[in-house]
């Protein structure tokens, strides 16, 4: 089954986590200094803020699989539509393990195509490298991590 999945950039976590835990009627079921995420069943949705966008408000759109057939299949429609695909492989972003592609729509906002494996303690990467991180959609497709930023937020693909 698939899940609709968000990801928008706050600047006051509190602040916000109140405003959609209000909206939603429900409290997130994970929180961190800089992150917030909802599991919703109706609707269907993962929701997920944090304070380490590039931007404030919409950061990304994507579609979590429970499954890896599910996954193979995204991809592969994707790249059957001549689309730019970008395989990311396992990574550690959003306090998740997960195994993830990239594509741009033509707006060119980024969309996720991500099966989670199981929860991290970390924001993104791994012990040795806790500052820098995935989940930077402008980043994909880089062959290195680059340094955090005040752009980045500590976040890079």
């Amino acid at each position: 089954m698939k899940r609709f999945h968000i990801h928008v950039g706050v600047d006051k976590l509190d602040e916000s986590i109140r405003f959609y835990s209000a909206l939603f009627a429900a409290e997130p079921v994970k929180t961190k200094p800089d992150y917030a995420k909802w599991l919703l069943e109706d609707p269907r949705v993962n929701f997920a803020i944090s304070t380490r966008a590039k931007t404030k408000g919409v950061d990304h759109l994507g579609i979590q699989v429970d499954e890896d057939s599910e996954l193979t299949e995204l991809r592969e429609r994707l790249k059957v539509a001549n689309m730019a695909v970008v395989d990311e492989g396992e990574r550690v972003c959003c306090y998740a393990r997960s195994e993830k592609s990239w594509v741009q729509d033509p707006a060119g906002i980024p969309w996720e195509a991500y099966r989670t494996m199981e929860d991290a303690q970390l924001f993104a990467g791994e012990a040795d490298e806790a500052e820098t991180a995935c989940c930077t959609p402008e980043m994909m497709g880089k062959p290195d991590c680059c340094e955090p930023s005040e752009q980045t937020a500590g976040c890079c693909g």
